[in-house]
């Protein structure tokens, strides 16, 4: 059953975000935002009977046609054929936990009051998100500089009655499920339009989405990371507390002691060990891991501050009697630390893969792919090769978007900051690191076996225990893409120790 929650100007925090996108609430206006959004709309209804200037955006055309004044007869007609106009996202569908978080985020930002849509508007964006009827986005056409034009512009066409939605999961015409729930097509008014499609929601959204699962694998791979070292006979003295407190990143002294605590009771860690060190994949855990904890950190707190504000244009500020265009909409503080999240995340998987490298080249008594049976079995051998893939395409994904910027409505918006991009490739790197990290899980689990009878810590045990129950011990080759499968499944669905 959904929660109950009232959209206000009170801030958001990632536990709404993360059932939000999840579809777990129904949403309702607070009477304070309703104020809030009827006041501002009520003032620019009055300044345009006054005003004689030009307003960007109300009263002109767009962009570089900012030049252009529009009359008041024509002021609704000049929002639809935007919203028409710019719906040029195209690729790949959007995924429909992104779609209602775009819904969210807009309809909060909204309801902060500062961007002159009507109440009915605002109300309908919640409807939707309510009643699960997702507009149909594409993926591409963000340049994220007047925000995320194409993408949100396909988000509201159902608004006005045209597009597409899905509703119930089928691919339906909007007019014919409006009329379905008896909602009659929004008619936009002066700088409604606008308000819907300036802003950085699909960029944030996609952001939201990548840290949600960002959160998790940062927990994972501490837990898989020390499954590998028991399983390649590791040394526990890297991760000694009086290391960490000369250096003490907060993200590497979390590391090492998440670590010590996984690990606490097990024989394995605790007998003698022959070797003197180990390679930097296992030895430098707290140092890579923690460093991009302290980066993911980083960026959740600049896209809580962004999904927190408004960033349409113009601006309303009713109270001091102005009506402000800038550049709020303008994505580079998402650009920046979207490719700084991807590019955490991607070391993650880089240091991941190494250590299944040791794990499979047959060191510290184990056998070379970790094969059961020899000769006949290839075992784990390809899963690396998957892995490399993977690693290999999140450097290419890394290399940055903020970096780039292309000239756009004929020289107005001269600097771009590509966030859509970086937002996109950032949740593909999101999704490859997963996979990296459950072929190690499955690639630890596999050579723990050859330690038996010796055990690692309860903790660990009870993990190991779970996982085999989806992903057995290879006696003989498998098909060894659905065991993959089922361990990314296994990861996704699992409670990970954490301080």
């Amino acid at each position: 059953m959904a929660n109950q929650y009232t959209i206000s100007p009170n801030p958001l925090t990632y536990d709404v975000l993360e059932r939000a996108a999840d579809g777990e609430l129904q949403l309702s206006l607070s009477e304070e935002s309703v104020a809030l959004i009827q006041k501002c709309r009520d003032y620019l209804d009055n300044k345009m009977k006054t005003q004689t200037e030009p307003i960007y955006g109300i009263t002109t055309g767009f962009g570089s046609l900012c030049n252009r004044s529009i009359s008041f007869e024509a002021l609704s007609q000049l929002q639809e054929n935007l919203v028409m106009s710019h719906a040029c996202s195209t690729g790949a569908e959007v995924e429909p936990a992104i779609i209602r978080l775009m819904l969210f985020l807009k309809a909060h930002a909204l309801s902060l009051g500062k961007s002159g849509v009507q109440v009915v508007t605002v109300q309908r964006i919640i409807d939707f998100y309510n009643n699960d009827v997702l507009p149909i986005v594409y993926d591409r056409g963000s340049l994220g500089a007047s925000g995320d034009l194409a993408p949100l512009s396909n988000l509201f066409l159902p608004l006005i009655g045209m597009g597409e939605v899905r509703h119930k999961g089928v691919k339906r015409n909007a007019d014919e499920v409006l009329k379905e729930f008896g909602w009659e097509p929004i008619k936009l008014q002066s700088k409604e339009g606008l308000a819907l499609l300036n802003g950085t929601q699909f960029m944030s959204s996609h952001g939201v989405l990548a840290l949600i699962r960002a959160f998790r694998l940062v927990k994972l791979a501490d837990v898989v990371g020390a499954l590998s070292l028991e399983a390649f006979d590791g040394r526990i003295e890297p991760f000694n507390e009086l290391l960490h407190t000369i250096r003490p990143h907060q993200g590497q002294l979390e590391t090492a002691r998440n670590i010590r605590t996984i690990l606490e009771g097990s024989e394995l860690i605790a007998r003698p060990k022959k070797h003197v060190q180990d390679p930097y994949s296992f030895r430098c855990m707290p140092q890579v891991h923690g460093a991009s904890k302290d980066a993911i950190a980083y960026v959740a707190s600049v896209l809580l501050t962004e999904v927190n504000s408004v960033t349409d244009n113009p601006t309303v500020f009713v109270d001091e009697d102005l009506v402000l265009s800038g550049g709020n909409f303008h994505g580079q503080p998402l650009a920046l630390v979207l490719d700084f999240l991807a590019i955490a995340l991607a070391e993650l998987g880089n240091i991941s893969e190494r250590r299944v490298a040791q794990l499979i080249l047959g060191l510290r008594g184990l056998p070379e792919f970790l094969v059961a049976n020899p000769g006949l079995n290839s075992g784990y051998m390809i899963p690396q090769y998957a892995q490399a893939s993977m690693v290999s395409q999140n450097k290419q994904l890394c290399t940055p978007a903020s970096v780039d910027s292309i000239v756009s409505s004929n020289g107005q918006e001269d600097h771009v900051s590509m966030g859509g991009n970086a937002a996109t490739k950032a949740l593909r790197v999101v999704d490859n690191v997963e996979r990296i990290l459950a072929i190690e899980l499955m690639n630890a689990s596999q050579a723990i076996e050859f330690r038996r009878p010796a055990k690692t810590s309860p903790y660990l045990e009870e993990f190991l225990a779970d996982f085999r129950k989806v992903v057995p011990f290879v006696e003989e080759d498998i098909i060894m893409y659905q065991a993959i499968d089922r361990a990314v499944a296994f990861i996704r669905e699992g409670d990970f120790i954490s301080e």
